[in-house]
């Protein structure tokens, strides 16, 4: 059975950042231990209910997608066992799954997201504005409607418990160079494809996602933190997809409607979540797995 964990406790490590989902450690010679823990945060707030194995899926799909894509962009894995570096007395079972020992890098300080359809906040700026992040899109475009190309559009990362805030091309570059910008841009657009026709061939439609990148010490760049997951990603069922609707999905999204039904102001603290809601993220998440990766989690 899928292991449970809402926060990591690693006795003798540095804690360096304990973020919505995962909890980062600092390790000698410039690498980190990263742990998927099994909170959900949605709206930007983490939630007091653990979904049981979330983390260890949510690791496992990044995995797969880091060695699927490491011919486009190199990742910040090293393949270094995680057991070799946890405390002594520590449950390794309980990490084996869950947990990555990365490079050290400096975060390149944007979310960087690639929209293949109009959902989500980009629908509702098209809705405004008729354009996402700066881009003027066709007029007439409907609510989950592909694009006719996928485009970039970046975000701030926002600290735990505030918005990120949709930006434009020439923001990412006011903030870390012309160059570092188009480099951000390109591999985000060449993963998503990638993926994207990879999960069509799966029954699935990715329809956004968002990656982060940060660069080592002589600038080069790598894609890091999470790839392609549950969390990072709208993944909607190729033959329920259907234009005019929000269409269901492998992805937080049943939280996210679900928590719409509340009188809940999306500030902290998060509601509960009822056993069924739960159940059925985990449910949906293990879903995606086995489609996109073929893992199931024994």
């Amino acid at each position: 059975m899928p292991t449970t964990l809402l926060q990591s406790d690693l006795p003798g490590l540095e804690l360096l950042h304990r973020g919505k989902v995962r909890d980062v450690y600092g390790l000698a010679d410039d690498h980190l231990l990263i742990v998927a823990t099994d909170r959900l945060s949605a709206f930007d707030v983490v939630l007091p209910d653990p979904i049981p194995g979330k983390g260890e899926m949510l690791c496992q799909i990044s995995n797969f997608w880091f060695d699927k894509t490491a011919h486009l962009v190199p990742n910040h894995l090293t393949g270094i066992d995680v057991a070799s570096v946890l405390p002594a007395g520590v449950d390794a079972n309980l990490y084996a799954k869950r947990a990555v020992v990365v490079k050290r890098l400096k975060p390149v300080p944007v979310e960087a997201i690639a929209r293949g359809y109009l959902i989500g906040s980009g629908w509702k700026d098209y809705q405004a504005n008729g354009s996402l992040c700066g881009i003027t899109l066709p007029k007439g475009l409907q609510q989950a409607q592909q694009l006719p190309q996928p485009i970039f559009t970046p975000s701030t990362k926002a600290p735990k418990g505030t918005h990120d805030e949709n930006i434009g091309f020439d923001e990412v570059v006011k903030l870390v160079g012309a160059d570092l910008a188009a480099q951000v841009r390109d591999a985000t657009l060449a993963i998503y494809r990638f993926a994207a026709a990879y999960a069509a061939g799966r029954g699935i439609i990715i329809a956004d996602t968002k990656f982060e990148f940060g660069t080592d010490a002589g600038g080069k760049l790598y894609v890091m933190d999470e790839m392609l997951t549950p969390d990072s990603s709208r993944f909607w069922p190729a033959d329920q997809y259907k234009v005019g609707i929000s269409p269901p999905s492998y992805d937080k999204q049943f939280v996210r409607d679900y928590l719409e039904t509340l009188d809940w102001n999306k500030r902290a603290p998060g509601p509960k979540l009822p056993h069924e809601v739960i159940d059925g993220t985990a449910a949906k998440y293990a879903e995606a797995l086995k489609k996109l990766a073929g893992i199931t989690l024994a």
